[in-house]
């Protein structure tokens, strides 16, 4: 009897924990709207039919590489969800003038058809901005000449440390020298976090997950907590939030609620065309006498060391870098992080 009662209360345990695993499956972060009256023999009618997308999609292969790197574990977006068409960023598209190009005119591939093969055949682009001389360059011109070398497009910083490190000429040039594993070490790892225009303007980052971020809307201005903290995280948007361990949020923020782009403007952003080593040599990074001239309010500090320290060595915070999770456990035995602030910066 004992027996029986055992095994019926194991099977009603497997059965509730199946039920909600199959539950937490279905939740999704889309509220799809009702199915669309265009035709599924049709890009369009096919990415607005929520139903459609889900009865023909694949699974992801297993992820490659750091899944979730500094920022913590991306979220995870169904297939289905990352191309969905719909809401009210949807309707915005459409009456934007991206939004009346066809669909083949950015994606190539082939129209009027049900058949996802065949749609997706041939020279189909997932993401046009991958190919942004020809498809971002036609419209936008002078800001993908400015952005085709940009520290933000190209990671020329991370790749300048692997090509010295690897005993080879500076970039441009060292990096097509290196051996094709260590290319692929990069793009797999440290390349997630390098954007195309799309991945600023259009999808969510790789680091939040992927996919259209507001069905298909071109956003002018990227939202910083969903776009610009999501790749900038740690040693950005947890200081500047107050999320790190021992930080306040900026001062920047609670009193003046400024956004990334208040300081880090477009001409940085988007780069001016030159190839720069590393991030130091951006003429155009923001600087605090941009808006403090005179060094903010004068005291005793300010005049002794207004014109022989930076600014950041007194009005600074910690923040997360390699060390504060890589020191100790199975990490690197000697911390190598110093919290003394005041040194020369050799760069």
């Amino acid at each position: 009897m004992k027996k029986k009662i055992y095994s019926l209360t194991a099977i009603l345990i497997v059965v509730f924990l199946l039920t909600n695993c199959q539950k937490k499956s279905e939740e999704s972060p889309i509220t799809p709207d009702p199915p669309s009256e265009n035709s599924i023999a049709s890009c369009e009618g096919c990415h607005t039919n929520y139903i459609v997308l889900k009865s023909n999609y694949i699974p992801d292969p297993p992820a490659e590489g750091d899944s979730h790197g500094c920022g913590g574990e991306a979220p995870h977006y169904e297939p289905y969800d990352r191309v969905y068409l719909g809401g009210a960023g949807y309707k915005t598209f459409k009456n934007d003038v991206h939004g009346k190009l066809t669909c083949v005119t950015c994606h190539n591939g082939t129209d009027g058809t049900s058949d996802k093969a065949k749609a997706h055949s041939g020279n189909f682009l997932k993401k046009p901005s991958s190919r942004s001389d020809a498809k971002c360059a036609t419209c936008h011109t002078e800001i993908y000449n400015r952005t085709k070398n940009s520290l933000h497009e190209q990671g020329w910083g991370q790749k300048s440390m692997l090509v010295l490190r690897s005993g080879l000429p500076n970039i441009p040039a060292g990096f097509e020298q290196l051996s094709s594993q260590l290319k692929d070490a990069y793009n797999t790892n440290c390349g997630k976090c390098h954007a195309t225009c799309g991945d600023c303007h259009v999808n969510r980052p790789a680091a939040g997950g992927g996919g259209l971020s507001k069905g298909h809307e071109f956003i002018r201005t990227p939202d910083m907590r969903n776009v610009c903290v999501t790749c900038h995280v740690s040693r950005g948007g947890h200081a500047y939030f107050g999320q790190a361990i021992g930080t306040v949020p900026d001062v920047h923020l609670t009193n003046k609620q400024f956004t990334c782009v208040v300081c880090h403007t477009q001409t940085e952003v988007h780069g001016d065309g030159k190839i720069y080593d590393q991030r130091y040599k951006m003429g155009s990074l923001p600087k605090c006498n941009y808006c403090h001239p005179d060094g903010g309010k004068p005291n005793v500090y300010h005049q002794a060391h207004l014109n022989t320290f930076s600014c950041n060595t007194c009005h600074s915070q910690d923040y997360n870098n390699c060390g504060s999770c890589h020191i100790g456990v199975e990490g690197a035995r000697i911390a190598s992080y110093q919290g003394f602030k005041i040194g020369l910066n050799p760069i």
